[in-house]
């Protein structure tokens, strides 16, 4: 009875969300091994089980395995079955600081990369009420990677006022934050993050390798200097399940 009653749940989960149903599936598939519920070695239901237990076509089932097999962890036997031959790598946290100091610190090993870089832009909207909007900004488009695997996507603005004093090579290797702390003349009076949880998009999905509809954070940080101006924002889009947030509350 327990089991049929959790079949039910899964199959209303599934058709309560518009994200397809074997992104949801693949995500559910990749939860039961890295909770241990499908050990590593472990043979898994069939396909025609599986559409059964979640009320849907063998197809979608198939579709859902075909991105776990794609990812390494599991693998296909004629004849034999399916199997568990990997958990989810989970050792590619990136912390998400809460303090000032915290948020200067590069992650280890990461790569910068500079998707886009353009001269005299806006600054775009954002949430919070701090600052004042500067002439123009530099923006740049950076995607972070560690070990080949991409966890971060950030749009950054900079005041082009202040961005002959950042040294050029520093784009590439320094946190958002960095790029504006203890530059000369430049005090900072301000700065907030605000993180929200969210789902990627077509386009996101693609820069980060994953699937549309998983779970993504979204990290704006805003700096304000001595005389009230925003000297750089940063939009930050982190996968979700390569990312945690530390807070420290006493």
């Amino acid at each position: 009875m327990a089991g049929m009653k959790s079949e039910n749940a899964t199959v209303k989960a599934l058709q309560k969300s518009n994200v397809s149903r074997y992104i949801q599936l693949a995500s559910l598939f990749r939860q039961r091994i890295e909770s241990g519920e499908w050990e590593v070695g472990e043979k898994i239901p069939t396909v025609k089980e599986l559409a059964d237990q979640c009320g849907v076509a063998t197809m979608t089932i198939r579709q859902s395995l075909d991105i776990l097999e794609k990812e390494g962890l599991i693998e296909r036997y004629r004849a034999k079955g399916t199997f568990v031959v990997e958990q989810p790598k989970r050792d590619l946290w990136c912390e998400v600081k809460t303090d000032w100091t915290g948020l200067l610190i590069a992650r280890d090993n990461a790569v910068i990369e500079i998707l886009g870089d353009e001269r005299g832009a806006q600054l775009p909207r954002h949430d919070g009420d701090i600052g004042n909007a500067a002439p123009a900004y530099r923006h740049l488009k950076r995607r972070h990677s560690r070990d080949d695997l991409a966890f971060l996507l950030a749009d950054v603005y900079v005041d082009e006022r202040i961005c002959d004093l950042i040294p050029e090579e520093n784009y590439t290797k320094v946190t958002a934050m960095r790029l504006v702390a203890d530059l000369p003349g430049q005090t900072v009076v301000n700065a907030n993050q605000i993180v929200t949880i969210g789902a990627a998009d077509l386009e996101t999905a693609s820069q980060l390798n994953i699937s549309i509809g998983d779970p993504i954070a979204r990290v704006q940080r805003t700096v304000v200097n001595q005389n009230g101006d925003i000297i750089m924002l940063a939009n930050g889009i982190y996968r979700g399940d390569m990312m945690k947030i530390e807070v420290k509350l006493r």
